[in-house]
């Protein structure tokens, strides 16, 4: 099945892509050194890598250098409470023991969840720091990383001094290299600020040290909806210049962060 898609990247793949031309490619979307940037990220749309994940981190971290600061998600979706799970959901019988049993969140060792090989690569990365949090971690390289992951309260785990928030408040980017705006996790934090009425809540529920004991912590936060994330970002984009291009093959654009949350508030208030 591995041999079967790689060879169907490889097909696809006019010359190898190494960590040399990704670092011009960066470079030619408009990264810069110092730029703290969030991104998000498919590999295998990329193309053919020499030196698959290890050089597109290589890449990113050689163009920013320790000036700037690289932030990506490395959340664990498993680490949430099973009445809510839906792909897939499991027996009502099940869901009990799995409360008791879920290994608490450790930032060293619990792995990420639907993050893709590149994030997951990059939080076993010398020197990144991995926020707290048991289901919505970030994890962040360079000058910044400590203002970014360094506190990051339970709930509302996108909202106030969550990494997002901190990027915004940073001036940050946003790289979305070969996914678009369903895969912007800077918009739940949109979600947060935007003040519109009957905002859905959930209880949540997560295994973590509490003490230096694993307890399973039950809380409330927002039930996060991405439905709409599409439209916000095409919207954003005629209203606003973006720089778009080519990373390998990949399609992927570079967002100023506080624009994009900005129109996102505007717009969630005006149509949610």
């Amino acid at each position: 099945m591995f041999a079967k898609k790689e060879d169907e990247v490889v097909k696809r793949t006019k010359t190898p892509i190494t960590q040399s031309s990704l670092v011009k490619d960066f470079e030619k979307l408009g990264l810069v050194a110092g730029d703290i940037v969030i991104v998000h990220s498919s590999m295998s749309k990329i193309g053919w890598i020499a030196g698959t994940s290890v050089a597109v981190v290589n890449a990113l971290m050689e163009v920013l250098t320790l000036e700037g600061t690289l932030v990506m998600p490395t959340m664990t979706s498993d680490n949430t409470d099973p009445e809510n799970w839906k792909n897939p959901p499991v027996p009502d019988e099940w869901k009990q023991t799995i409360r008791e049993n879920m290994p608490a969140y450790n930032p060293k060792y619990s792995t990420s969840r639907g993050m893709g090989r590149v994030a997951e690569t990059f939080r076993n990365y010398p020197g990144v720091l991995r926020s707290s949090h048991p289901q919505s971690s970030f994890a962040a390289w360079g000058k910044h990383k400590q203002e970014i992951c360094g506190e990051h309260l339970l709930t509302p785990c996108f909202g106030e001094n969550s990494p997002i928030e901190h990027l915004y408040n940073l001036d940050g980017k946003i790289l979305l290299l070969g996914v678009d705006h369903q895969n912007n996790t800077s918009l739940h934090y949109a979600e947060c600020k935007a003040n519109f009425t009957n905002k859905p809540m959930q209880k949540q529920g997560a295994a973590l040290f509490e003490d230096g004991k694993r307890v399973w912590k039950s809380f409330e936060d927002l039930d996060y909806d991405d439905e709409d994330f599409p439209q916000i970002g095409t919207d954003f984009e005629k209203a606003h210049k973006i720089s778009q291009g080519k990373i390998g093959q990949a399609d992927s654009k570079l967002i100023e962060i506080k624009e994009l949350i900005d129109f996102a508030i505007n717009w969630m208030e005006n149509n949610r």
